[in-house]
């Protein structure tokens, strides 16, 4: 696959971001560094799951490329590993396209899911987008420190969602989503929009993502998640959360 560099622009950020690239194909992995390179980024090659584990625990990086299928070590329990300590941003590159490969990838803590063929243009757009989440997540939106959002009470300013008082397990992304609805509480989100003000990205062939989160939510909020109070699907259009008057 032919990766054209792209030319500079003011969106590399200062600091110089580590990559570590874990892919099999070396031609393919050769390209991407190069195109990578040429953006500013810092690149880390290995060529297998347990290589790339390694690297990562020697030098851990900013962001990684994770092939899905990969020689030794497989991307998924590569992933899985790294999940158990980190939460550095994760992309699964990979050729696998189904929808139920894509959830799986996300389930398991990706952060974004890249298929083959890509081109380079996409693939650093997503990888400067993953970052600036990254970046805003440390962040929260600033809402208040508590609320009550059906059944459960939203810690904005800690990340958490408690329930009975116990705190349920959500992933990064999931809280981010939640708070955004609530920052924005009242007003109907297409799955597009919520792809591009939480995810950063506008990517239509995506918003099964949005689907699979907002399941999350509903079953971390919500007394009776298939028929939820607070967050609504608006028919046609997408979702909002709606609060007690």
């Amino acid at each position: 696959m032919a990766i054209t560099p792209l030319p500079q622009s003011d969106a590399v950020p200062e600091r110089p971001i580590k990559i570590l690239l874990v892919e099999d194909e070396r031609a393919l992995r050769e390209a991407l560094a190069d195109a990578l390179t040429s953006e500013g980024f810092i690149i880390t090659q290995a060529e297998n799951g347990a290589a790339g584990l390694a690297a990562f625990r020697a030098a851990p990086p900013d962001l990684i490329l994770l092939d899905l299928m990969l020689p030794e070590m497989g991307g998924i329990e590569v992933c899985r590993s790294i999940r158990s300590s980190s939460q550095v941003p994760i992309i699964m590159v990979t050729a696998k396209a189904s929808e139920t490969d894509r959830i799986s990838g996300l389930d398991l803590g990706a952060d974004d899911y890249v298929t083959k063929p890509f081109s380079s243009r996409e693939l650093i757009a997503r990888i400067r987008a993953v970052l600036r989440r990254a970046e805003a997540g440390a962040n929260p939106v600033a809402v208040g420190s508590r609320l009550r959002i059906a059944e459960a009470e939203v810690d904005v300013e800690g990340q958490r969602v408690l329930r009975d008082g116990v705190a349920v397990h959500l992933k990064p992304k999931a809280f981010q989503l939640l708070a955004f609805l609530i920052e924005n509480a009242g007003r109907v989100y297409s799955r597009e929009q919520l792809l591009d003000k939480v995810w950063g990205y506008d990517y239509a062939g995506e918003t099964r993502t949005v689907d699979v989160h907002m399941h999350a939510l509903r079953q971390a909020v919500e007394a009776i998640p298939a028929e939820p109070v607070a967050l609504q699907t608006v028919r046609g259009i997408g979702y909002v959360l709606r609060r007690p008057a």
